[in-house]
């Protein structure tokens, strides 16, 4: 490991070099590959110079009480020693989590698609709570949402909803929101106050651009016609809304909450890549099975991943047996609790298995 943390330094070093050169400004490919991989380099960097740093104090804490008789100093020798040992022991967990393999699409923006289960109405209800949720979380990190596609139902509620979140890592933050969502209430229309089960289901699903999937013009099918629907945020009344059908794979898209054709077009298309794209990511994670059970949230979307209790104001991730007695501030967006453990949860399962 330190082998490594060794070359890492280097290579920082040679990056910053590099950023100074005088023509590196008017390459902007060149430009934003540096930019990313010093941002990336640099917290292991910062961590690996401050574990050195303990280390060295170490030495000195060991030397100074070997050579030092005065008590006072003593005394203050043995306490810098301690603290520089057990920041150490913290560095040393942090470097090993820096140093886990990446996810290439942590990076990227993401498409989240919310679709209600079984629970008819309440379901469609439960989902548009959830998307708000969402909508309250990105606002809170000062990400960017753009709604995709939707189909209403009367009473607020939706059946889908199909919405792009634009904002530094993105992915890795929203994909471990993927699964099956359980709601446990008395509906406002059950009469005999008896708590109900519903379900929705969350597919986070990274951006990829058109280098990342191929789509042939002859697989598809462009239909333009009038956008329709209960009205609402979703709806407009333009002859703008755009229908894609890939043959290959019997995807259909269907976009109409932008006025302009051309728009509506562009976010179907969006959607589609990131669909194909997403395929493409199941059948690696599917033919690395073993190493997929051992992640937190990035895997079969029929796992039953949360449920969020009403009467009780709970929320449990199952995954992690997190339970929380929140329920109002996360349906208001404070997820990042959750998210959190998640994270922690996941690296200490790739750690475990790293370790195997």
């Amino acid at each position: 490991m330190f082998d490594r943390l060794e070359d890492l330094l280097i290579r920082l070093e040679e990056v910053l070099s590099e950023l100074q050169e005088p023509d590196v400004a008017s390459d902007q490919n060149r430009f934003r590959k540096l930019m990313k991989e010093q941002n990336e380099l640099t917290p292991i960097v910062e961590a690996y110079k401050e574990y050195k740093g303990c280390k060295q104090a170490i030495e000195d804490s060991l030397q100074m009480l070997e050579e030092e008789s005065d008590e006072e100093m003593r005394e203050l020798a043995k306490e810098e020693l301690n603290d520089s040992k057990a920041r150490v022991e913290e560095l040393e967990h942090d470097l090993k989590v820096l140093l886990l393999p990446k996810d290439p699409n942590d990076d990227k923006n993401v498409m989240v698609e919310i679709r209600a289960g079984a629970g008819g109405d309440e379901a469609a209800l439960f989902a548009a709570e959830i998307y708000r949720m969402y909508i309250h979380f990105a606002e809170s990190r000062r990400w960017k949402v753009e709604l995709v596609e939707c189909e209403e139902i009367g009473i607020g509620g939706m059946k889908n909803v199909t919405f792009m979140i634009n904002g530094s890592g993105a992915y890795s933050v929203m994909k471990y929101e993927s699964g099956v969502h359980r709601v446990q209430r008395v509906p406002e229309t059950e009469s005999g106050g008896r708590i109900h089960t519903s379900t929705i289901t969350v597919a986070v699903m990274p951006e990829a651009e058109e280098v990342d999937v191929q789509i042939d013009e002859k697989d598809i099918r462009i239909d333009v016609m009038r956008a329709s629907g209960n009205g609402g945020q979703c709806v407009n009344t333009t002859d703008s809304a755009v229908r894609l059908t890939h043959y290959p794979t019997g995807i259909v898209i269907y976009s109409q909450t932008e006025k302009s054709q051309l728009q509506n077009k562009d976010k179907a298309f969006a959607l589609l890549r990131a669909k194909l794209y997403d395929i493409e990511c199941q059948k690696r994670h599917d033919a690395e099975a073993e190493a997929r059970k051992s992640q937190i949230g990035t895997g079969d979307r029929s796992e039953k991943i949360r449920t969020y209790n009403f009467p009780q104001g709970r929320v449990t991730d199952h995954r992690i047996g997190l339970t929380l007695y929140k329920l109002d501030k996360i349906m208001n967006g404070d997820i990042q609790e959750i998210i959190d453990a998640c994270i922690a949860a996941d690296q200490a399962a790739k750690l475990a298995s790293m370790n195997d």
